[in-house]
């Protein structure tokens, strides 16, 4: 055997032992080589220009972990689950051969039933949510649903938060349950958080006035420590390579 044949081999082996299915990962036998982690969403998880006020979640996730993790975000703005898939951007995402890959719709799905991107919470959306699951897992995928944060809508009578999301919330949930799914509830989170720190201070967190659903950089940051809070539970392996875990 050449030396050049022997070497092709030597490689190949090491790309077998380094590789790890999405059954590893989720059985807690993945080997130790570095995992990439795909994001897809709405404007809420989006990158945005600098000059832009706004900012999503996704952008601050990268630095959460140690560097044997690499996350590209490929969320949009306005896209829910339907538009996501339709456009091209969910077998995008599926191309990059992620590890794990976190899924979060619901702003837009819940637009209303005349626009092409909403959805309905009771059937279509669950579908799509299955959709997103199935196609993950033959990819060799983990996927992990992250609920949608509530707007921060306060009522004009009683100035308590109004949960229009919350049937998409709920419907996340429930195909988590049947399709043993990791989540992260970002909706219940961010529920607490904004009841904690009141309108007034809530209201610090937006990219603008009058923006109720799109954060700054101070707003996208407290996302996304709520989202790395419930990493642990959703998916621990993942969870042990976050910079406060690194040994």
């Amino acid at each position: 055997m050449s030396y050049r044949t022997f070497a092709a081999c030597i490689a190949l082996m090491l790309s077998i032992a380094n590789h790890s299915s999405a059954a590893d990962i989720e059985a807690g036998t993945a080997t130790n080589h570095t995992l990439r982690v795909v994001l897809v969403g709405d404007s809420t998880v989006a990158n945005y220009a600098a000059e832009k006020p706004a900012r999503g979640w996704g952008m601050y996730l990268q630095e959460k972990f140690n560097g044997t993790v690499a996350v590209s975000n490929l969320a949009a703005n306005g896209r829910s689950t339907k538009t996501f898939i339709s456009e091209g951007r969910w077998a995008k995402a599926l191309a990059l051969k992620p590890d794990y890959i976190f899924i979060q719709f619901g702003h837009n799905d819940s637009h209303d039933k005349t626009k092409p991107e909403a959805t309905d919470a009771a059937t279509d959306f669950r579908d799509f949510l299955r959709q997103y699951v199935e196609d993950a897992r033959k990819a060799g995928a983990v996927p992990i649903f992250v609920t949608p944060m509530l707007r921060r809508t306060y009522s004009k009578t009683d100035g308590k938060l109004q949960d229009g999301l919350l049937p998409y919330s709920e419907a996340m949930k429930s195909v988590a349950l049947e399709k043993k799914a990791a989540l992260i509830d970002l909706h219940s989170a961010s529920r607490e958080l904004y009841e904690k720190l009141g309108q007034n201070e809530s209201d610090k967190l937006a990219a603008g006035p009058t923006d109720q659903t799109h954060f700054n950089e101070a707003g996208a940051r407290a996302m996304a420590d709520l989202v790395v809070k419930g990493l642990p539970e959703a998916a621990p392996e993942l969870a042990k390579t976050l910079k406060a875990n690194k040994k």
